[in-house]
């Protein structure tokens, strides 16, 4: 349908998961795609867009460093002269531990790059997406935004705070025809699982009533609403997809 035809849009953490489904349907649906990771694995996210007959480039960058969000919003516009939309997905979990247990190395790591990073981001994604007159900022939270999972200190705090800081600036901004919304993702079929056993696994699929864990695909659909001027009512809020999880 191209409903992104002709938009410029940054994607991180679109090597793999969640943020290379999106990659793949953004492309698909017309818009030109900065894709952006911490892996070189970003280049086969852009040779699959290619080689479907998408237009896309890989840049590689650090999100809990201020300075490579900078750039890569400098090189994003400077490639493709604008930018409308950005998906601030890039993010990390880590094994279990009580609060107590979990060490400074470990909460500095996944706040920086899960709740800093979409900090960094916004602030130099916003002052670009005026500049174009206007867009979609979409990021990344998590059911863990909403409630908490056992042992995960960092990570729920984390996206606790991705909520706040996602309400804040979309009340700063959407006057300025920036919209700015949050998904929330249940538990998806993506690598950042593959630390579970198969056991645990199924353990997780008992907690959703759907009967199954989400796919990548499916959050990039909601991803790619909220991207689009379907959506264009919408911001300040937050989008659970997660196959009934927090309806218990």
């Amino acid at each position: 349908m191209n409903i992104l035809k002709d938009k410029v849009a940054i994607i991180t953490g679109a090597a793999s998961g969640i943020g290379k489904a999106t990659a793949l349907l953004f492309a698909k649906e017309g818009a030109k795609v900065v894709v952006s990771d911490i892996s070189e694995k970003g280049n086969d996210t852009v040779s699959e867009i290619v080689a479907a007959g998408g237009e896309a480039i890989f840049i590689k960058a650090d999100t809990s460093k201020v300075e490579e969000n900078e750039k890569l919003v400098q090189q994003a516009v400077a490639q493709y002269g604008a930018l409308h939309i950005a998906f601030n997905n890039a993010g990390v979990a880590s094994p279990p531990k009580d609060t107590t247990e979990f060490s400074v190395e470990e909460w500095n790591k996944v706040i920086g790059i899960n709740l800093s990073g979409v900090f960094f981001g916004l602030k130099h994604q916003i002052p670009a997406i005026i500049a174009a007159g206007g867009g979609s900022i979409i990021n990344t939270a998590s059911i863990m935004g909403a409630v908490a999972q056992l042992n995960q200190v960092a990570y729920n705090t984390s996206k606790h705070g991705v909520i706040g800081l996602t309400k804040s600036a979309a009340l700063e901004f959407s006057s300025k025809k920036v919209r700015i919304n949050a998904v929330g993702p249940g538990f998806i079929n993506t690598p950042i699982l593959d630390f579970l056993s198969e056991d645990e696994k199924n353990l997780l699929i008992e907690k959703h009533p759907i009967g199954r864990l989400g796919e990548a695909e499916e959050v990039a659909e909601i991803v790619l609403w909220l991207a689009s001027d379907k959506a264009s009512f919408a911001t300040g809020t937050y989008y659970p997809i997660d196959g009934g999880y927090l309806a218990q």
